[in-house]
């Protein structure tokens, strides 16, 4: 007779049952099978897009006007966040961006120095380069109210930080503009 367990609990098949036969438990519950696969699923999707531009000026983060929020139904759900983006700084300077969950940074660099602390760094050739950038984490918020996902972005020297443009989107055609977006899944545990 095979013998397997479940949650601790004996699950036995008798040899005359054929291969493709359900198994029966002798002191298992119908609890005991869904508590196995309880975690892990899909409960609840959030999607925003972003496909006009914006333009920040500044040397410290600051909103870049890009964000969406999920309300958890449950405090040990987990948020999966994606972000995908075009992004482009101005001149060849430094820049960077940062995901942020209400007023909490996310997913940032450890200190070194006085270097800003990003979710990931961008820098243009200083010619019309767009980079497409994607941010991902899964996020335990331990909460049931809404909470809001964002990206802040700051540009070295004050210069100009685009999203879905490069910086000569006024000044030529061939040039296209692009298109952000972000999904927010609030997964089960």
């Amino acid at each position: 007779m095979a013998i397997t367990t479940l949650n601790n609990r004996s699950i036995n098949r008798s040899d005359t049952a054929s291969a493709d036969q359900v198994w029966t438990a002798t002191s298992a519950t119908a609890s005991d099978f869904q508590a196995a696969a309880a975690g892990g699923k899909i409960l609840q999707v959030v999607q925003a897009t972003k496909t006009d531009t914006a333009t920040i000026a500044s040397a410290s983060f600051t909103d870049l006007g890009f964000s969406a929020a999920i309300t958890p139904s449950a405090t040990t759900s987990k948020v999966f966040v994606l972000f995908s983006m075009m992004l482009s700084s101005e001149g060849g300077e430094r820049a960077g961006i940062k995901l942020v969950r209400n007023s909490t940074d996310l997913l940032i660099g450890d200190t070194a120095g006085s270097r800003q602390r990003a979710t990931h760094s961008v820098m243009s050739s200083g010619s019309a380069l767009a980079v497409p950038t994607v941010v991902s984490y899964l996020d335990s918020p331990s909460t049931t109210s809404e909470t809001t996902y964002k990206i802040q972005a700051f540009c070295e020297n004050s210069n100009n930080f685009n999203i879905n443009t490069t910086e000569t989107d006024a000044d030529s055609a061939s040039y296209s503009r692009g298109a952000s977006s972000v999904i927010l899944m609030e997964v089960s545990v």
